[in-house]
């Protein structure tokens, strides 16, 4: 007999949260309902082995569900009646029975691992249970329900759903006023698919057949984080849908939306975890009292995989995972911001209008913190983007006369953030920190990497060079007016597009790439 799976095979994680994909659903919001006609139902009994302080025990997850009988490509669906029973044999009730807890409750996350073509992602399903009674000897069942986010295919390859890694949350329901609120000793439990599952653990596939996709779901909330939401998810509400910023324009044609194209290029091809987004803000400049708007642009992330930070010991508390990844501006082929203007009263009487880029030197880094508390899946992520940008000064009039300031006219070095470590991030850097919350089923509230939100930071603005033609020199200038520390920035990124995976969608993602594959959402700045 085969030795089960969790035995053979490194533990990489708690949940197996195997791509950026997952993010989103880590931060899943509420999920659309099914419109599919004609369901086919699952009720498949897996076995598992669960890593419970005694040490390993088998155990048997039966997970029912009704999936839609076929699917088309850009049509949203989402499993209903989902639900996830736990059957413990009896060495594991004796583990709990041991803290003299009467009754006890679950919460579980299960990894299901959704994959079309070559394209693959991942889900968590979500459930809850009520308490239920504790036998004095014997197995015990906990049966948690909960919705799961819908997915939308983006191609025409049948969707697979395989069943993975479980989290099992374990909390006492008071037996009396002496056991209330007292822990159970077993706060979470790692359950890993047993090495002779059959097929792998695979729940269902949905096939896909031709023709266009239908309609469904009414128009979506706004989404966190001020970004603009994607109306509808059928292909004419996508037609005819309307961003904040521009009313009147089409989603399929960014130059229509007022902001630059945001797509990957044949030189450039997305991988299946290519995202890209909009971002757009504020940045002052104390010495003037005034802030420059920073235009929507472009950015490119190259997505990468979640994992367990290699430093730090085991949380028995919390599934603590930790994300790097990189990703460049784009803007016509130049990693760069569009060109914007600012304006200004320098020395408080003279109007100087600057038309300015900014450029990135470097690689920009994106490093994103997830905390889980396994007792209620309540989620904290904390990310900080790291970007070395030059401000390169393109135009510039004062009192109305333009003044030549040369091709090269620019801070001399990076904009510059204090790091909070320097240690292991050393030179000059921008640096921007976002963080999110988020209950279990409800919203997230504030930023991740993929729903988008609000970033925020603070930069020393350096000296300027190389401005001015001749014998007229412009450094000083520029330097005395703008240059100098404590300049807050705030920053606002939309939802990302994942152009080849395919697509969970929720009442706010639905819709998060437009026709050709570019962000449908555009931020609006805040300050």
């Amino acid at each position: 007999m085969r030795a089960p799976r969790a035995a053979t095979r490194p533990r990489r994680t708690r949940a197996a949260f195997t791509s950026t994909a997952a993010f989103v659903v880590l931060a899943a919001l509420i999920p659309a309902t099914a419109s599919a006609a004609g369901t086919q139902e699952v009720d498949a009994a897996l076995p598992y082995v669960c890593a419970f302080p005694s040490g390993p025990v088998a155990a048997t997850v039966r997970i029912s569900a009704e999936f839609p009988q076929h699917t088309r490509a850009g049509e949203a669906f989402s499993p209903t009646g989902v639900t996830t029973a736990v059957e413990l044999p009896a060495e594991a009730v004796a583990d709990l029975a041991g803290n003299e807890v009467a009754e006890v409750r679950a919460v579980t996350a299960l990894t299901v691992t959704v994959t079309q073509d070559p394209a693959t992602a991942t889900a968590i399903w979500r459930g809850g249970s009520d308490p239920v009674p504790l036998p004095a000897s014997g197995p015990l069942t906990l049966t948690a329900t909960g919705d799961v986010p819908s997915v939308t295919g983006r191609g025409d390859g049948d969707l697979t759903f395989t069943a993975g890694d479980l989290a099992l949350g374990l909390t006492p329901g008071p037996a009396d006023d002496s056991a209330e609120g007292r822990a159970t000793g077993v706060p979470a439990v790692d359950c890993a698919l047993a090495e002779d599952a059959p097929d792998d653990g695979l729940l269902v596939t949905v096939p896909a057949v031709p023709g266009p996709p239908e309609t469904s779901g009414p128009p979506s909330a706004p989404a966190p984080g001020g970004t603009s939401p994607a109306p509808g998810s059928g292909p004419r509400e996508r037609q005819e849908g309307r961003s904040a910023q521009t009313p009147g324009s089409a989603p399929g044609a960014a130059a229509d939306r007022g902001v630059p194209p945001c797509r990957y290029g044949e030189d450039n091809p997305p991988t299946p975890l290519s995202l890209n987004a909009y971002v757009t803000g504020y940045a002052n400049v104390k010495k003037q009292k005034a802030a420059s708007y920073l235009p929507p642009s472009c950015v490119l992330i190259d997505g990468g995989e979640f994992q367990l930070p290699a430093d730090e010991p085991p949380d028995p508390e919390h599934l603590v995972m930790v994300l790097e990844t990189y990703g460049e501006f784009s803007y016509q082929g130049r990693r760069e911001t569009p060109p914007y203007d600012s304006t200004f009263l320098t020395f408080d009487f003279t109007p100087v209008k600057a038309t300015m880029v900014l450029k990135q030197t470097g690689p920009m880094r994106i490093d994103a913190r997830m905390k889980m508390r396994y007792s209620d899946l309540f989620m904290t992520t904390e990310t900080y983007v790291r970007v070395p940008l030059v401000a390169q000064v393109t135009a510039l009039e004062v009192n109305g006369v333009p003044l030549e300031v040369g091709p090269a006219c620019r801070t001399g070095k990076s904009l510059t953030s204090v790091d909070p470590d320097p240690a292991k991030h050393p030179g000059d850097h921008v640096v921007l920190y976002g963080k999110a919350e988020q209950a279990i089923g409800e919203d997230v509230v504030g930023y991740t990497l993929l729903t988008g939100g609000p970033l925020a930071g603070e930069v020393s603005i350096p000296a300027f060079t190389g401005c001015g033609t001749g014998d007229e020199d412009l450094d000083r200038l520029l330097t005395a007016s703008v240059s100098g520390p404590g300049n807050h920035i705030k920053q606002v990124q939309g939802q990302t597009c994942t152009p080849l995976v395919p697509v969970f969608e929720t009442p706010e993602t639905r819709g998060q790439c437009t026709e050709d594959l570019q962000p449908y959402q555009i931020p609006v700045a805040e300050r």
